[in-house]
């Protein structure tokens, strides 16, 4: 009866033949995974980069720019062109109407407040709300009597237009005090949606006579932010997994194919022993035979 025959040893992926291995392909699976993802949020920080830099735009192009004419700034009434007007100054003629309102939760220098909010009637009819300043209230039910006072009559007003802000979401009106700068709402508690200027208010400059006014509104910043340097990070992330999937695989080769390379270096040394001993006896006389 025969032996049983002695297992064969395990065979070794030779060279790089293990990058084939389904293990190495969810590798390379999670590393495309991972660039694309980092590819699109560079993309996004791109993105805030050129709004950015557009909103730098228009303020060296608007804010110092001759004030104009209220109807001509803001053609439609319902609409603005936020792109090409925003920061633009416009000279108004008319009268402060009702009663101010305080926009809620606006940060200032001594901390949260309220924006102080007034309806103007111009002379042609229309009403444009005005924004005239800070004020350190908090914005709850109890708003005091003793608010910083319009002035009366005829009033010549240089203001700074913005879009109407957004509804917030499960934020609602409560007697004077509303969550947003958002005209339609504005408009809505005054009574004058018909004659209002729904898609924009005016951040006040100055007025003529001068009344009393909250804390106006700073020159806003030319800054575009740490956005190229966050969306180059992203770049640079995608650029460290590669290098450190590749310094795995390479690892993983000199791992595997170690036994192999020591094999050949044990072979070279015992050849340059032999070269520096020289013929053996053994050696000599197996020539002399063959000879």
């Amino acid at each position: 009866m025969s032996a049983p025959a002695a297992p064969e040893a395990p065979t070794r992926p030779a060279g790089w033949a293990f990058l084939r291995s389904r293990r190495w392909i969810g590798y390379f699976a999670m590393l495309l995974v991972f660039a694309v993802a980092c590819v699109l949020l560079g993309n996004w920080q791109f993105a805030r980069r050129a709004e950015a830099r557009a909103e730098i735009a228009r303020i060296d192009r608007n804010y110092d720019a001759a004030p104009m004419p209220l109807s001509e700034a803001i053609p439609d009434r319902t609409g603005f062109d936020e792109n090409a007007r925003k920061w633009q100054t416009v000279e108004l003629r008319g009268r402060y109407v009702d009663e101010p309102l305080i926009a809620r939760n606006r940060p200032g220098a001594d901390g949260a407040g309220s924006d102080l909010i007034q309806a103007f009637q111009l002379d042609d009819g229309g009403v444009i709300f005005i924004d005239r300043g800070w004020i350190p209230v908090a914005g709850t039910d109890e708003i005091p009597d003793a608010l910083p006072a319009a002035p009366d009559g005829e009033v010549t007003v240089l203001a700074r237009l913005r879009a109407s802000e957004p509804e917030i979401s499960g934020r609602t009106a409560s007697k004077r005090s509303v969550p947003s700068i958002e005209a339609p709402l504005l408009a809505k508690l005054t009574g004058t949606s018909a004659t209002a200027y729904l898609g924009a208010y005016g951040q006040l400059v100055s007025e003529d006579p001068a009344g009393e006014t909250g804390v106006l509104a700073a020159r806003p910043e030319r800054d575009e932010g740490p956005h190229l340097s966050y969306a180059l990070q992203w770049y640079v992330f995608i650029l460290i997994a590669a290098i450190g999937v590749a310094y795995a695989a390479r690892q993983e080769h000199r791992n595997l194919n170690a036994g192999d390379a020591a094999q050949e270096q044990a072979e070279r040394q015992r050849a340059e022993r032999r070269r520096r001993r020289g013929p053996s006896d053994a050696d000599i006389e197996d020539a002399l035979l063959d000879g």
